[in-house]
């Protein structure tokens, strides 16, 4: 079955939840259409005839890529909100988990939590491909490499799906529920196949093996102190780190927050401004590090965690006294 109509097929059977998704069939017309006009000049056309990337398209631009985006941010705003809201359940505690709890049993779905996240999963993938699939046709039909750049645009403007933090969240609480659950049911639990935390030389990885070729390598060592991610956050542009390394990177102490960065404070990686303005704890991958990591090194970690940020807030503490004494 070509993925057109599979994909078509998936998103009528989700047609009661009004998922948003890719327009496949409508961006196929426009390139279909695109190919029948006869609006291709001479110098159009010794491009294609040189397999030269042609710099417009007069009949699918205009329309396409703009379709494109807006279709790709939805898709992303809605994954982002749902994963959200379905790791809260798992990661509340005290009252707060109880009013949640309940709140889920009233409407009768406390019991589909991993149903919930297993579709969720499906949902972000099948959309990544089908968003995969309809830039590479684009760049076929023109002999072009836009759908290229147009992909890393997406991802610049943070509404590349497979880079979202939350799916990374939800690889990570997929694997601690096999863990807690390892005497239950494997179908009760299997969000992901093939999904595992890997070590490479002593170095974690978090890898996973998706339907269609998509397979995702996600390297859990911090830039900043080279070592195993601790308390890890996500900054806008994806990028993660030790929560105490984005704080010396923002230059703001840990008392403050990330969410006190000045706009021109960059990311360490790929010098982004702005990343700072809406950071994602990731506290389902801290869990799981936390339990896969040797006791003795994570024992240390914690240790000297705590060290800093004793230190950074007697730091604080202290200029906050001299400023108000005058001192």
């Amino acid at each position: 079955m070509k993925f057109c109509k599979k994909y078509e097929e998936y998103m009528k059977a989700q047609g009661k939840k009004k998922l948003p998704g890719v327009g496949f069939k409508k961006l196929k017309k426009i390139l279909k259409r695109c190919t029948k006009q006869p609006h291709l000049d001479a110098a159009f056309l010794t491009d294609l005839n040189n397999h030269t990337c042609p710099q417009h398209c007069s009949v699918c631009d205009g329309t396409f890529f703009p379709s494109l985006l807006e279709e790709m941010s939805a898709v992303v705003g809605f994954f982002n909100a749902r994963a959200r809201r379905l790791l809260q359940m798992h990661l509340s505690s005290g009252l707060n988990r109880c009013a949640i709890w309940f709140k889920a049993k009233l409407k009768g779905n406390h019991v589909k939590l991993t149903q919930e996240g297993r579709d969720l999963v499906t949902y972000a993938i099948i959309n990544a491909i089908a968003m995969r699939k309809i830039l590479k046709k684009y760049d076929k039909i023109h002999y072009s490499k836009q759908g290229q750049a147009f992909k890393s645009q997406a991802h610049s403007k943070h509404i590349e799906i497979l880079q979202s933090p939350w799916l990374c969240e939800l690889m990570a609480f997929h694997i601690n529920l096999r863990a807690s659950r390892s005497t239950g049911s494997r179908s009760s639990t299997a969000l992901f196949e093939g999904c595992s935390l890997m070590l490479n030389d002593g170095k974690p990885s978090l890898c996973c093996e998706l339907f269609d070729s998509v397979k995702l390598d996600i390297d859990l060592t911090c830039a900043i102190c080279l070592e195993t991610l601790f308390d890890p956050v996500s900054l806008a542009c994806g990028h993660m780190f030790c929560y105490i390394c984005a704080c010396k990177a923002a230059s703001v102490s840990v008392v403050d927050g990330l969410k006190a960065a000045s706009h021109d404070q960059k990311c360490a990686i790929c010098r982004e401004d702005r990343v700072y303005e809406a950071p994602v704890r990731l506290e389902e991958l801290h869990i799981l590090l936390r339990r896969s990591s040797c006791p003795e090194y994570w024992a240390e970690r914690r240790k000297a965690e705590k060290r800093e940020r004793v230190k950074q807030t007697k730091e604080h503490w202290e200029s906050q006294c001299r400023l108000f004494t005058g001192i």
